[in-house]
């Protein structure tokens, strides 16, 4: 499998870094770091103050060279009624996103021993690997350390591990 990496907006090296390096680890694919991308000017919503998701999933379909290709943003991004979302992917399709936008950690100095920069890094990696796991045919794990459990908080993304569980493992071979 190859996936592209579709930085939209000002996406920093690290993020970059971190998402392949998450892909690579869990999927062991080829990676391929696109030129970034303006943010797409139909995606916003004033009255939200935040960006469609499926619009960067559409501008990661339409612009990716990968079989499998994510959008990273550091954009706030919401989908249909949700306030807002970490990442988007359509089950077996071909385009995802992700926004590190609600990843920044909080100043209360993140998980034990942990940096700051250490925890944003591993949520930017499990995000990617989990909305990744969707277009390669993953529905939501129900085990909480699964990479691909359905995590609507920052907590929960902090709890569960960067990898895939057995189960969903053997779907994915």
């Amino acid at each position: 499998m190859h996936v592209d990496i579709v930085p939209v907006g000002d996406v920093p090296a690290v993020v970059k870094r971190e998402a392949s390096s998450g892909l690579r680890s869990v999927y062991d694919c080829e990676v391929t770091i696109h030129e970034a991308q303006e943010v797409p000017e139909n995606a916003y919503d004033a009255s939200r103050k935040q960006y469609r998701a499926e619009e960067f999933i559409e501008l990661a379909s339409r612009v990716g060279s990968g079989e499998k290709n994510i959008a990273v943003t550091p954009n706030d991004l919401y989908y249909r009624r949700r306030n807002y979302v970490f990442g988007l992917a359509y089950l077996s399709g071909n385009g995802s996103v992700v926004s590190t936008h609600r990843l920044q950690t909080s100043s209360d100095g993140g998980i034990a021993n942990k940096s700051a920069a250490d925890v944003f890094a591993d949520r930017v990696r499990k995000e990617v690997v989990h909305e990744i796991g969707h277009t390669v045919g993953l529905e939501h794990c129900d085990n909480n350390r699964c990479v691909m459990n359905f995590s609507p908080t920052v907590r929960e993304v902090d709890v569960k591990e960067q990898n895939l569980c057995g189960s969903c493992q053997r779907q994915v071979l």
